[in-house]
């Protein structure tokens, strides 16, 4: 365990380090070297996957490119204040790129007052810590803060990369703006959503998604991926691939040369 920084109390020995699901991605977005330091190894031991950034323009990038599970954010920021990029979060739209604004926000800084804690949930934080801090309380409400999440995935909620998916609502949205699919467009990108790098067969896709008890020639599927593909790629990501000679598949995209993952 590494020195505590300045900041911090009770740490402790101890960690949650068995984790029953994959490795969440936690952003830190702390400017102070040591504390950044002491966070990131600390959580990284308890099974996190951890990116850091020391200013609200790298952790802007961060949140649009790696898609973290959840955020720890500083507030004193050396190049804008915290509070502003907690509303731009929430407010992200799509346009200013593939922002998930429904990030759990925990805030973590030296503003402990009541007033600083009310502009905190008022900016959209889904939890606020003030310093100095204890890290088992950190790492306690870090896990409420997935387990809440968990809960809306575990009815039915899907996400890959930008795009998000609410199969009983039949609604889906990319980089958070809302999409327009028919109904066999909705139900093919659920399917493929399913299992995002597999490539589904023709068969497959023909008899799940229309209903088909035998395969003739049918142009249905090749029609409708090719309109999904285009709606979802207006920003020239490419998510739907046609697999010749197999079928199709549904893989992560790329925004301004980068990739989104």
């Amino acid at each position: 365990m590494p020195r505590e920084p300045p900041g911090v109390i009770d740490t402790g020995p101890g960690a949650l380090m068995a984790m029953n699901r994959d490795r969440p991605t936690i952003l830190v977005l702390e400017d102070h070297p040591t504390t950044c330091t002491f966070l990131a190894d600390n959580l990284t031991a308890d099974g996190y996957e951890i990116v850091v950034a020391d200013c609200s323009r790298r952790a802007w990038r961060l949140l649009a490119t790696k898609f973290p599970d959840l955020a720890v954010v500083d507030l004193g920021l050396p190049d804008r204040d915290g509070l502003e990029l907690l509303r731009d979060i929430r407010e992200a739209d799509g346009r200013a790129g593939p922002i998930d604004r429904h990030i759990p926000l925990l805030v973590l800084s030296g503003r402990a007052s009541e007033l600083d804690r009310l502009r905190g949930f008022e900016c959209g934080c889904d939890d606020y810590l003030p310093k100095p801090f204890s890290y088992h309380e950190l790492r306690a409400r870090i896990e409420a803060l997935l387990r809440r999440t968990e809960r809306k995935e575990s009815r039915g909620l899907l996400r890959v990369g930008p795009i998000q998916i609410d199969p009983q609502a039949r609604q889906a949205w990319l980089y958070g703006t809302p999409l327009e699919l028919s109904k066999k467009e909705f139900s093919l990108l659920r399917a493929l959503a399913g299992e995002p790098t597999r490539v589904f067969t023709r068969e497959e896709l023909l008899r799940g998604v229309w209903g088909y008890a035998t395969i003739g020639k049918t142009r249905t599927l090749d029609s409708h991926a090719y309109r999904l593909r285009r709606k979802l790629g207006e920003r020239g990501d490419q998510f739907v691939v046609n697999v010749w000679g197999v079928g199709y598949r549904l893989v992560d995209g790329t925004v301004g040369g980068e990739p989104t993952t």
